[in-house]
């Protein structure tokens, strides 16, 4: 049951190239920084990445595309990551972007061994009849595009079907933790990360607060320790650090 690992590196060290991560986060918010950090250390290529967005230039999965290391993104928006568009639209990265709370439920269902589902989000769009460009051809044009996707009619309503997402890692942060893998998560910084630590086969979790079994009441725990296969306990100093995508203050 104890499911601490002493490191970052350490939990991640049966990483090779070509494997799958689904990352918790949104914008900064609760993005498992470190453990985007020994990721870029091992060297691994060619990932591909499952988040709700790329980080920003500079900070959280930004540091992994700005080096190459990605290859496929599934995500919902490109944000102000101007190295994500640029890689994108200049056929250098293959991205699915799909709507945002699909992409919630695709991780959801991976994690309760749910194959597929279906929605009405996207009926009657690109998302339903195909051709959005997954990856830019040399002169602009779509070299690889989104299949055509199922549609059946439920009481009368259409609703296209989806698959569910399932990868080798996740990857997720959380405020408090124990050595089961218990996590609760802090307000916003909650957004992906429960969802994306049910879809890894191997979920990492970097946790500010590690606290002992039986600290963390039930009606606490956002996530149960099941999903939860790794701990990593981080430094007062790491979990300090947390960067902000737009500082906005107001006029005195």
């Amino acid at each position: 049951m104890d499911k601490q690992v002493a490191t970052a590196a350490e939990a991640l060290a049966d990483v090779v190239d070509g494997q799958s991560f689904a990352v918790g986060g949104f914008g900064l918010s609760g993005v498992p920084e470190v453990l985007i950090g020994a990721l870029y250390e091992s060297g691994a290529r060619d990932l591909s990445v499952v988040s709700n967005n790329c980080g920003v230039d500079g900070r959280g999965l930004g540091v992994l595309l700005a080096a190459g290391r990605i290859a496929r993104v599934t995500g919902s928006y490109i944000g102000d990551n101007k190295e994500f568009a640029r890689q994108y639209l200049g056929g250098e990265l293959e991205v699915e972007l799909i709507p945002q709370g699909t992409l919630a439920e695709r991780l959801r269902s991976g994690g309760c061994g749910i194959p597929a589902f279906f929605t009405p989000a996207g009926v009657g769009t690109l998302v339903e009849e195909g051709g959005l460009p997954w990856r830019y051809a040399a002169d602009g044009s779509a070299a690889l595009a989104s299949p055509r996707k199922e549609v059946r009619v439920f009481d009368g309503r259409e609703y296209v079907m989806e698959r569910a997402i399932t990868t080798d890692y996740a990857l997720v942060r959380a405020a408090r933790g124990d050595r089961h893998g218990n996590l609760v998560f802090h307000r916003a910084a909650r957004n992906f990360n429960p969802l994306t630590a049910m879809a890894g086969r191997i979920t990492v979790a970097e946790v500010e607060e590690l606290v002992e079994p039986g600290e963390l009441g039930p009606d606490e725990v956002h996530l149960p320790g099941v999903f939860v296969q790794r701990v990593v306990a981080l430094t007062p100093e790491q979990a300090a650090d947390k960067g902000i995508e737009k500082r906005t203050v107001r006029e005195r």
